[in-house]
This record gives structure tokens, sequence and C-alpha cells, in this order.
């Protein structure tokens, strides 16, 4: 048998998922959302985590908090994520987190059955038609201390409050804010932010 865990935001599509994946007789399916998604993850130990990279606190469970920058799971565990080529941030964060299969959302649900099987083999798995999302998120136009600032002023942190938090002075952040705009082509920071989170970036 194949443990499968499901981590969703939304209980409607976290159930559906479940159900799905229920109906093939050689997995064993959990699900769980993200307040709990840890402690699920480290009791259950499964073969297979699978993530949908568009839910709110995905970055969080990818990343981990780990110091080596591993996610939140278990040596042995294979992450599988959902993912859309109009979001080339998520797809390289969910590639940083060291995900070995990337399914389309738009697929069908053969493929996500199909995709699970692969990666429980220690398989990759990548629909093609996540091949572009891939070439763009290889071109992040942005520096990590661009994306800092970013992230800050995306939670509504002021200049002040920013250059603290990244012990920079103000005129720093304002350079910085001013080449992410300019990079990203947004017409002011608040564009810069939702251009940003639109791609996945920050």
């Amino acid at each position: 048998m194949t443990k499968v865990l499901v981590l969703h935001s939304v209980g409607l599509m976290r159930s559906a998922l479940s159900a799905l994946l229920r109906s093939e007789e050689s997995f064993d399916v959990f699900d769980s959302g993200w307040r709990t998604a840890r402690r699920s993850a480290e009791s259950l130990r499964p073969d297979v985590c699978v993530v949908d990279l568009d839910c709110p606190g995905a970055a969080g469970i990818l990343e981990g908090g780990q110091e080596d920058g591993g996610t939140a799971f278990d040596a042995r565990t294979r992450l599988l994520v959902l993912a859309s080529a109009a979001r080339p941030g998520a797809l390289r964060k969910a590639f940083e987190a060291r995900a070995l299969g990337f399914v389309d959302k738009n697929g069908s649900p053969r493929r996500l059955v199909r995709a699970i099987r692969a990666v429980a083999r220690g398989e990759r798995f990548v629909d093609e038609s996540l091949a572009f999302g891939f070439l763009e998120a290889s071109r992040m136009p942005l520096t990590a201390r661009e994306l800092s600032v970013l992230a800050r002023a995306a939670e509504g942190d002021t200049i002040a409050e920013i250059a603290r938090g990244l012990h920079l002075s103000n005129g720093t952040v304002r350079n910085y804010m001013a080449s992410a705009t300019r990079k990203v082509g947004a017409r002011n920071r608040i564009d810069a932010i939702r251009i940003s989170q639109g791609a996945g970036w920050v």
C-alpha cells in the first residue's frame, strides 16, 4: 500500500481529492489542513504528500522552517505538488523544496494517480504543460533581498519597519523597492506586489 497524505487549505477540495484517491485500492489516503499538516506528516510518515501550491500556507509547508532549507517532511516522504504554469515562482519554490512530482491542476484525475505511483517509486513526474512555467521560473528577475523587501511590503510593513526588520537604512529599502518595481515592469509598489504575488514569487 502507498500511504498518501493530501494537504489543502479548503476542506471541500481536500475531501474531494481524498475521495478520488481512495478509489484506488493500492492507496491508503489521509488528509489534513495547514494547522495540523506538520503533525500529520510526522505521525503518519506518508510515502507521498500531495500539496496544492495555490493554497495560502503552501510556501510555509514547503520551506518547513528547516535550517538546511528542507521541508517539514520526513526524508522518505516524496513530495508531489499540484501546480499552474502561470505561477513560476511557486514552481521554483517547490523545486527548491525537492518536490519530485509536478502535476498540472487542469489535468485529468488519472494523471494525478499516475504521478503518485511514479513518485512513490522515486521517479520524477512533470506534466509537459508546466514546461513554460519552469522556463519562466529559471528567469526569476528579483534578488533574494528584493524579494524580502517586497514580501514585507506585501504584509503591510512601512519602509521604516522593513528597514528595522532587515537591518537596512530607509534609503536602501527604497532602492530595493524601486529596483524590484522596475524589474517586474510595475507602475508602483502596489503593482509590483500584485505582479509578484500573481507569479508566486512572494
